[in-house]
């Protein structure tokens, strides 16, 4: 089938260079990763064994951690490549992590940001899946969109590291990391600007602790943290002491943009099943194809993802060429999420019941498409910033004379 949000928009430049790694890329999702789903969703040890079985295929079928550095054993793809395959692997919740691309957002981090031993003690393991990071920059009772009332606090100890006290939560994957990066603050008072520093917390450190899973509509996989006088190397800091923001900054930058990408993927999944399901069931009234209001789901589905994916890869492009794309991940994070949602919504209406029940994967995509409009900063975060910003530079341009 045709892909039904392709457009001339800049992604179809990338993808004409990649479009064989890309079917390559959709073709693992689909006859090795979608498969597993049930048993990976399910976690336990037989979703570990799973995901090990699929990480083994990856790097025998050489798609291997494809964006990772190659210097460090990934595929060295720049990241406007990487958009057209993203798209491809993020059509299941598991793909990133089966592909080994998962840990990009760690990797691009500390690789810029983490000093020597960091380098020389995490990053091929990480590449290579050997051990697993997280991010926890969120606590309970803190607004996450307002990181300077963080109450997480790190003290200088005698030996020149960090002694790490706070609580996290929604850290997703924490029960399973190796390392968690904590935003913690390091002088001054919650409330204030400055102050606040990245440090990477081994888990095995005493002190640390996973207090509760906080399950998102039924799905595992965020969790609340503990951190009780954890000790910290001082080289485990993450760029300079109180400059954390310009580094979560460009984390969030490039996360969100990824995040879309995924949910583009998988609002084509929704809209491939809503397609199949019309064309392929009859009622007393004939084929649900023929139905207009069946029709008008379809074309409002395609309309938003043609209309999504320019915004999405115009923030790719520009966070690709290291310029500012403030506005425009603000732009796709809030179209992308509510696409998602209304996409599976459409799916959901048009396969009825059967769209409610645990026979296709279009109640989890639905879940991710309402999450989404939360995590990573609501809607209305980003609505208020990026017009606060558009305002704010129209003010500062001369007045247009009619």
């Amino acid at each position: 089938m045709k892909d039904p949000g392709a457009a001339d928009d800049g992604y179809a430049q990338h993808a004409a260079h990649t479009d064989p790694l890309r079917e390559r890329v959709a073709r693992f999702v689909r006859d090795e990763v979608i498969p597993y789903e049930p048993v990976l969703d399910a976690g336990g040890a037989a979703a570990g064994d799973a995901m090990g079985e699929l990480r083994g295929r990856a790097l025998k079928d050489g798609l291997w951690a494809l964006p990772l550095p190659e210097e460090l054993g990934g595929g060295g793809l720049a990241l406007g490549a990487y958009a057209a395959l993203a798209e491809a692997e993020g059509a299941s919740d598991h793909g990133p992590a089966a592909l080994g691309s998962a840990p990009l957002l760690d990797v691009t981090m500390l690789a810029r940001h983490g000093g020597g031993r960091i380098h020389e003690e995490y990053l091929t393991r990480l590449v290579a899946g050997e051990i697993r990071a997280c991010y926890a920059m969120t606590e309970p009772g803190v607004p996450g969109t307002d990181p300077f009332r963080t109450a997480t606090r790190a003290e200088r100890r005698a030996d020149g590291g960090w002694s790490v006290t706070g609580r996290k939560w929604f850290t997703s994957g924490a029960a399973n990391a190796d390392l968690v990066t904590v935003l913690a603050r390091t002088s001054g008072s919650p409330g204030e600007r400055e102050g606040l520093s990245l440090l990477l917390v081994p888990t095995s450190s005493p002190g640390f602790r996973v207090v509760r899973e906080l399950p998102v509509f039924g799905a595992a996989g965020q969790y609340e943290i503990a951190l009780e006088q954890v000790p910290v190397p001082a080289d485990h800091i993450v760029g300079e002491a109180g400059r954390a923001l310009a580094i979560a900054g460009e984390r969030l930058q490039l996360g969100r943009t990824l995040r879309c990408l995924r949910w583009l993927g998988q609002a084509r999944r929704a809209f491939d099943l809503m397609c199949e399901r019309a064309a392929t069931r009859s009622g007393s009234r004939g084929p649900l194809a023929d139905h207009q209001l069946v029709q008008q789901h379809v074309f409002d589905a395609l309309l938003a993802l043609r209309t999504t994916r320019p915004l999405v890869h115009e923030a790719v492009a520009l966070i690709a060429a290291g310029r500012d794309a403030h506005v425009e991940v603000g732009l796709a994070k809030v179209a992308a999420a509510r696409m998602l949602q209304q996409v599976t919504d459409s799916a959901i209406q048009v396969h009825g019941a059967a769209g409610l029940g645990p026979d296709t994967p279009l109640p989890a995509l639905f879940r991710s498409g309402r999450a989404a409009r939360i995590l990573d900063g609501p809607d209305e975060l980003h609505i208020t910033s990026v017009a606060r910003r558009v305002l704010r530079d129209h003010g500062a341009q001369p007045a247009a004379r009619g």
